[in-house]
C-alpha cells in the first residue's frame, strides 16, 4: 500500500470549514473536539468569512431555546406578549455550541428535530464545540450525525494554518457524483463501519464541494479523497481491511513530470484508493483502540455512576410543575412565564382592572431540577483462601490504592471484601480516603477454605446498601471459581458449588455491574462459569499484578458501557 501523506490535524479542520461555508444547507456544520490556540484559529477563521454567528448557551431553556412569554414585557402591557426564541431567530446563522459534551439529551433532540424540519432560507449551521474533559463525555450522537465534519484538534501541533482560498465555481456547477464514485464511498464507509447513511451522503456532497473549490465541475478522485478523510475517517468504528499492494507501474501511477496523478487511480479499484485516504486520516491511537475493540467515544459512565434527577444541585434541566418542599427550589421566572397568559382571564374573574396585580395559582408554581452523577463504588471481593492468599490480597490491595489515587478525579469509591474459612468480611467499607485504606489493608488475613457464596452474598449485601444511599455499584470479584465451603459453614464441595451458582444468580437478579477475574495459575472453566451464571464480564489474569489488575478493571468498565 502506497505511503500517505501525514495529516495535518489544524489544515484539516480549515479544509472542512471551507467546504462547510460552501455549502452550509448540505453540511450541516462542523464538531471541533479539543481546546487551545488550533481551536481559537478555526473559530477566528469563521468569524472572519461569516458574519452572522449566534451563541448558543449550553444549559439553556425551553422558553430561551423556542420562544415563549416576555415576563418583563408582559407585565408591562397587562397582556400577554410573546418572544422569539433562539432557533426562530437563527435562521441563515451559523449557531456555536459551547460546551456540546455536556448538552443534555432534550436540548439535542430539540436542534436536531428544528435541522430535519427548518424549511430552505430558514436553516442553520452547527459548530459543536467539544472540550471533553472525562471520557464519558461526547456531544449527542443525534447531533454528531447532523454536522459533515468531526475534526479533532487535540493533536494539533501546529498553531497557524493558511485558509483554503474561496472556491471558484459555485457548488450548483459541479455535477452529482457518478455511480462508481458513490460505490466507492459506500465500499469505503462499509470497511470502516459506518453505519448510518447520512456520513455517506455528507461524504457525496463535501466531495463535490471540494471540487468547486478547486474550480472543477467534475468531482474526481482526489475529491472523493479529501472527503473520505473528512467525513468517513473521523466516524471509524472499525479497522479496514486493508492489504500491502506491489508498488506501481511508473507508467500507471506517474504522470510525465514524475509526480503522483491523484486524479487517476490508474488500475487499482476506486474503492482502495478512497479506503487508503481515509485509512491514513485515522489517528494511530484509536485505531489501537478499534483493533481491541475499545473505542474511547463509546465509554459511557466510565468516569462515574449512573445519571440521576435531582432538586438541589448538579447541571440544570428544564423547570417541571410543582410545590417548592422537600428540598426543591422555586422556579421564579418560570412560574411567573406559565402564569402570564391566564392574568387577563383572571382579572376579569375577579373583578379587577386590567393593570392589577399579578395573580399566581398552585397550578403556575414550577419547580428546578437538575442531573448529577451518582458517585460510583468499586466493590472488590478478594478470595483470602489456600495456599495463594498473600499474593491475591497483595494485587487487591495495589488495585485499591491506584484506584483511590483516582477517586478525586473519577468521583468513586473503593470498598474490599475478602472471604476465607467460613466466612466473609467487609474489611473496607466505601470510601475515597486512601490513609484509611492503607490502614485497613496493612494486615489481611488469609488461608483456609474457600467460602465463595458468602463472599459473593457479603459483596451483594455491600452493593444494595451502596444503592440505597444513590450511588452505582461495581463488584470486582478475585477468585479461582472453586468453592469448598457451603454457605452454612460446612465442608461440601457440591453444596458448596450449588452456593456459589445461587449466590452468583442473586447478583445477576439485581442487575449489579460485575467484573470476574481468574487469578489462578492456569485458568480453569470454574471462574467462566461463576462469571456466566453473574452475567458478568470474565476476565483471566493468572499472572496479575496491581497495575494490570488496575487497567483490566477500567477497560472492562469501558467495554460494559460501550
Amino acid at each position: 500500500m502506497t505511503a500517505a501523506p501525514p495529516v495535518d490535524p489544524l489544515a484539516d479542520a480549515l479544509l472542512a470549514l471551507r467546504l462547510f461555508l460552501i455549502a452550509p444547507d448540505k453540511l450541516g456544520g462542523l464538531c471541533l473536539r479539543g481546546g487551545g490556540p488550533a481551536r481559537d484559529l478555526v473559530i477566528e477563521r469563521l468569524h472572519e468569512q461569516h458574519g452572522q454567528l449566534r451563541r448558543l448557551p449550553p444549559h439553556v431553556d425551553d422558553e430561551r431555546l423556542l420562544g415563549g412569554v416576555d415576563i418583563a414585557a408582559s407585565l408591562a402591557a397587562g397582556s400577554t406578549v410573546r418572544q422569539r426564541g433562539i432557533l426562530e431567530k437563527a435562521g441563515g446563522t451559523i449557531l456555536i455550541a459551547a460546551m456540546a459534551e455536556r448538552m443534555t439529551d432534550a436540548l439535542a433532540g430539540r436542534l436536531a428535530q428544528q435541522i430535519d424540519t427548518a424549511e430552505t432560507g430558514n436553516r442553520f449551521g452547527l459548530i459543536l464545540l467539544d472540550d471533553e474533559i472525562a471520557e464519558d463525555e461526547a456531544p449527542a450522537a443525534s447531533l454528531l450525525e447532523r454536522v459533515a465534519f468531526i475534526c479533532d484538534l487535540t493533536r494539533a501541533a501546529a498553531l497557524d494554518a493558511p485558509m483554503p482560498d474561496a472556491s471558484a465555481i459555485p457548488i450548483d456547477a459541479v455535477a452529482p457524483l457518478e455511480d462508481d464514485a458513490l460505490e466507492g464511498l459506500a465500499a469505503t464507509a462499509a470497511a470502516l463501519g459506518v453505519g448510518s447513511i447520512r456520513p455517506l451522503i455528507f461524504a457525496a456532497e463535501a466531495a463535490r464541494a471540494h471540487a468547486a473549490l478547486q474550480g472543477r465541475k467534475h468531482p474526481s478522485t482526489a475529491d472523493l479523497q479529501a472527503s473520505a478523510r473528512l467525513v468517513l475517517a473521523p466516524r471509524a468504528t472499525q479497522l479496514p481491511p486493508l492489504e500491502d499492494e506491489e508498488t506501481p507501474e511508473p507508467d500507471r501511477e506517474t504522470g510525465s513530470d514524475g509526480e503522483r496523478d491523484q486524479s487517476d487511480p490508474g488500475d487499482r479499484p476506486l474503492e482502495d484508493v478512497v479506503l487508503e485516504a481515509a485509512a491514513a486520516a485515522i489517528p494511530p491511537d484509536l485505531l489501537a483502540q478499534l483493533s481491541s475493540g475499545k473505542s474511547k467515544r463509546r465509554a459511557q459512565g466510565s468516569g462515574g455512576g449512573r445519571r440521576r434527577k435531582s432538586t438541589v444541585r448538579g447541571k440544570p434541566l428544564g423547570a417541571r410543575p410543582g410545590m417548592p418542599r422537600g428540598g426543591a427550589r422555586l422556579a421564579l421566572i418560570d412560574s411567573l412565564r406559565a402564569a402570564v397568559p391566564w392574568q387577563p382571564l383572571r382579572r376579569r374573574e375577579a373583578g379587577l382592572s386590567e393593570r392589577a396585580r399579578l395573580i399566581l395559582h398552585k397550578q403556575d408554581l414550577r419547580v428546578r431540577r437538575f442531573e448529577e452523577r451518582a458517585a460510583k463504588v468499586t466493590i472488590f471481593c478478594v478470595d483470602a483462601s489456600g495456599s495463594a492468599a498473600a499474593a491475591r490480597l497483595a494485587e487487591a490491595k495495589g488495585a485499591v490504592e491506584l484506584m483511590l489515587a483516582q477517586a478525586y478525579t473519577t468521583r468513586s469509591e473503593v470498598a474490599l471484601v475478602a472471604f476465607r474459612g467460613t466466612g466473609a468480611e467487609l474489611l473496607l467499607p466505601p470510601t475515597r480516603s486512601l490513609t484509611r485504606a492503607r490502614r485497613a489493608l496493612a494486615e489481611l488475613p488469609g488461608g483456609g477454605g474457600t467460602p465463595l457464596a458468602a463472599g459473593l452474598q457479603a459483596a451483594r449485601e455491600v452493593a444494595e446498601a451502596v444503592e440505597l444511599r444513590g450511588r452505582t455499584p461495581s463488584l470486582v470479584i478475585l477468585t479461582d471459581g472453586r468453592a469448598n465451603i457451603a454457605a452454612d459453614g460446612s465442608a461440601s464441595r457440591s453444596r458448596a458449588a450449588d452456593d456459589a451458582d445461587a449466590a452468583a444468580k442473586a447478583i445477576a437478579v439485581r442487575g449489579i455491574e460485575a467484573l470476574v477475574v481468574d487469578i489462578s495459575p492456569r485458568s480453569t472453566p470454574d471462574a467462566a462459569r461463576l462469571a456466566q451464571a453473574m452475567q458478568a464480564r470474565f476476565l483471566a489474569l493468572p499472572l496479575a499484578d496491581a497495575r494490570r489488575l488496575h487497567a483490566a478493571v477500567g477497560a472492562s468498565t469501558q467495554a460494559r458501557a460501550a
